[in-house]
């Protein structure tokens, strides 16, 4: 296993519970959100992968690129539906099922689409590349409706920190933005890597010997 993306997995991890227990309202949530599906998740299942604690190798049937890719999709998007998000926010039991089922679908979809070294792996890391580029296209797409929506979607009281008070709209559209730039960004980045691997080992494995 790799000790530095675990650790610094980990304690992000730890930072986006604490910030989803804050109830910072949507930008709180989102916050908490993209911070544990975009960048813990694909730090842990980096540090994990290839060890008997791989997801993706413990049982490489399920654990598939587009079957976590959907998997994903349907828990991110029923999260954010009004009744789904209302039952996180305004109950312990919610918010602890929700932050659990993100990290879960997020550290499966990243240990699928990373797979195992090696040529065997090539055919299941295209795979990947195709999964994270359609979970960055839906992220996207989620953004832009949360973001975008003319009223009110979610009855929070919007963002309050301090000084710092949002009113629910702003709140909304700001959870939005982050959604677009944090979590898109992250699976479209994280899928043009994987794409540029296994260019490159291709390239490799057609070299004459």
């Amino acid at each position: 296993m790799r000790r530095l993306p675990l650790a610094a997995g980990g304690v992000l991890l730890l930072a986006a519970w604490a910030l989803a227990a804050a109830r910072l309202g949507m930008l709180g949530h989102m916050g908490a959100h993209m911070l544990s599906v975009a960048v813990a998740a694909p730090l842990l299942a980096w540090g994990i992968a290839g060890s008997r604690l791989d997801p993706a190798r413990r049982w490489p049937g399920v654990v598939t690129p587009m079957t976590m890719s959907l998997v994903e999709l349907l828990l991110v998007w029923g999260w954010h539906l009004p009744a789904a998000r209302a039952f996180a926010a305004e109950t312990l039991a919610g918010g602890v099922l929700e932050q659990l089922a993100f990290v879960a679908a997020g550290l499966l979809l990243w240990s699928a689409a990373l797979g195992t070294r090696g040529a065997a792996a090539l055919p299941r890391r295209a795979a990947g590349v195709v999964a994270l580029l359609l979970t960055s296209m839906h992220m996207t797409l989620l953004g832009a409706l949360v973001g975008l929506a003319p009223r009110v979607l979610y009855g929070t009281e919007g963002f309050i920190c301090g000084d710092v008070r949002l009113t629910p709209l702003a709140d909304q559209q700001l959870g939005g933005v982050v959604m677009l730039l944090v979590g898109a960004g992250s699976y479209l980045v994280g899928g043009l890597a994987l794409l540029g691997d296994v260019l490159r080992q291709r390239s490799t494995e057609a070299r004459p010997a």
